[in-house]
């Protein structure tokens, strides 16, 4: 059994505009957070796009942190990314796929993050037992989600 969370708000934009702004701008309004940041010292996200292209965290300095690669990059529907926090284990990875779906004028995006249940008990979990974990996991991307809406206007 694998640990996930989905989450999915509506955003006031077309498919399309939505995907552009959670791909193309992440940098703009990706909010860190100090239980699931991906470096101890937030840097500025981007996506290497397409697919096999990458989740990046650009630091001060210019220090680059790989945060996954892109398994799936289908404009305006659907992205698929591995994630990777630096206190993850070297070869330890989750996954995290975007959907973009029409609903009348605007668009419900959603998130699902998979794999938590392979990440060791210790500091990328803090300690929770999964049902912790997966409650504060779905805040954190609920959090992501609405500052895509609120980019989006």
């Amino acid at each position: 059994m694998t640990s996930k969370v989905y989450v999915a708000l509506r955003v006031k934009a077309s498919p399309e505009r939505a995907f552009q702004a959670f791909t193309a701008e992440i940098g703009a309004w990706w909010r860190p957070s100090a239980m699931f940041q991906t470096t101890p010292r937030p840097g500025v996200l981007s996506f290497e796009g397409g697919q096999g292209g990458r989740l990046i965290e650009t630091r001060a300095g210019g220090k680059v942190f790989e945060i996954g690669r892109i398994d799936v990059w289908d404009p305006p529907r659907r992205l698929v990314f591995a994630w990777r926090q630096a206190n993850f284990p070297p070869d330890l990875h989750t996954e995290v796929e975007v959907t973009f779906e029409a609903v009348g004028e605007e668009t419900r995006v959603g998130v699902e993050h998979r794999g938590f249940h392979n990440v060791p008990v210790g500091a990328a979990r803090h300690g929770w037992p999964d049902q912790i974990l997966l409650l504060r996991l779905a805040d954190f991307w609920r959090a992501q989600i609405a500052a895509v809406a609120e980019r989006l206007g």
